[in-house]
């Protein structure tokens, strides 16, 4: 029968195809390799960052931003963007300073502690795509990347995670 339950795979539609088994296997990909960064720099420093706020932290850049600026990134609202902003300057990776460009605004700017914690993410993810191709071969990796890249529109490129994911 078509659309059954699986009771050995619980919440997945058992179809005559995979179709739905890439989303699925994308997000899970995704999920660990986020689960493993965030607990590896827990490990090195850093045990209360979350992945909103490296979404949060990328949408800030490196020459600040606004927290409207960080809301539209985000595809937040302005006060959902602020409350992670809160967030981030509560825990000493972000702090707020007058614009030298209009004194009626406050940018954004990560702190040297939230450079750091962006410099180690990258670090922990060169770690832990190595331990993939380790795992499914260099060029497998590569070719996999590769194809990625070739079906996945420019436009999907966007930190909006809160709006796909249907947060706010």
């Amino acid at each position: 029968m078509d659309n059954m339950v699986d009771e050995k795979k619980v919440n997945q539609v058992v179809d005559k195809g995979k179709g739905y088994e890439l989303p699925l296997l994308l997000f899970a990909g995704f999920r660990a390799l986020i689960d493993r960064l965030h607990a590896e720099l827990a490990r090195q420093g850093h045990p209360d960052l979350r992945p909103a706020h490296g979404f949060a932290m990328q949408a800030i850049g490196a020459g600040g931003a606004t927290a409207s600026e960080v809301g539209r990134r985000l595809g937040v609202s302005k006060q959902a963007a602020g409350k992670t902003v809160d967030r981030l300057v509560a825990l000493g990776y972000a702090a707020r300073a007058d614009d030298p460009a209009d004194a009626r605004r406050k940018l954004i700017r990560l702190t040297p502690h939230g450079v750091d914690a962006l410099r180690r993410s990258a670090v922990i993810f060169e770690e832990l795509r190595a331990e993939w191709a380790e795992r499914i071969g260099a060029g497998r990796l590569d070719a996999l990347q590769d194809d990625l890249s070739a079906v996945i529109p420019p436009e999907a490129f966007r930190l909006d995670a809160a709006g796909w994911l249907g947060g706010s």
